[in-house]
């Protein structure tokens, strides 16, 4: 391998770690996708380096051109500051299933290391056809129809959730009392009775006291 190839390599592997930690571990979600969307950059510089230049541009419109904006949409309906009730009871099953998944990635690595054999493999060719539009059309619609398919509703699944998610949080402003956005009651807006015409232009308004007594002199 070339120092070019290796060090293009290098930075793709770099940006597709780097990304996958920015979006576990960013508290702001808009950065989570920030991040989602590096790590989708180096995963299509990974696909160019094995000669599939058709997946690695459905990578970039796809993912980073579709997806993302789809969270992007979703951040913007819900809020970033937007995050979940805690709830202290649930937290012994994420332990759990974070305790079995660990476990379960040094087991395969240790299998994967067991099973190596030590020496040189020779990797045989690549077929010409490899990442064309027309081998990966043929394996999409014949082998792999149904995962597609399922794909595609699972995103019309979470389209439709968003959504539903969205309207419930929202409240409208109309229905909330005078002053209840802010504590201080600086943003308090004077409430009118709907029955209560419009006073005309130039007109006073107040409340004015009618008295007969005559001043004194």
């Amino acid at each position: 391998m070339k120092i070019f190839e290796f060090a293009y390599f290098g930075l793709a592997s770099l940006l597709v770690l780097l990304g996958g930690l920015a979006t576990v571990a960013a508290r702001n979600p808009i950065r989570g996708a920030m991040g989602l969307l590096t790590s989708i950059v180096g995963i299509a510089g990974l696909y160019l380096m094995l000669s599939a230049e058709f997946l690695a541009a459905i990578q970039i419109l796809v993912y980073a051109g579709a997806v993302v904006i789809l969270f992007l949409f979703v951040i913007m309906l819900l809020g970033p500051s937007a995050t979940s009730p805690r709830d202290a009871r649930t937290a012994v099953p994420r332990y759990v299933g974070a305790g079995v998944f660990a476990a379960s990635s040094i087991g395969a690595l240790a299998l994967v290391a067991s099973a190596a054999k030590p020496g040189a493999r020779v990797v045989p060719e690549a077929p010409e056809a490899l990442g064309t539009i027309e081998a990966l059309g043929h394996e999409l619609f014949t082998k792999g129809i149904v995962p597609f398919e399922l794909s595609g509703a699972l995103l019309l699944v979470a389209v439709i959730g968003a959504v539903a998610v969205a309207r419930g949080k929202q409240v409208d402003p109309t229905l909330l009392p005078a002053g209840a956005g802010s504590p201080d009651g600086r943003d308090q807006v004077p409430v009118r009775d709907a029955a209560t015409p419009d006073p005309q232009p130039g007109a006073l308004t107040g409340h004015f006291t009618l008295s007969t007594k005559e001043p004194k002199s």
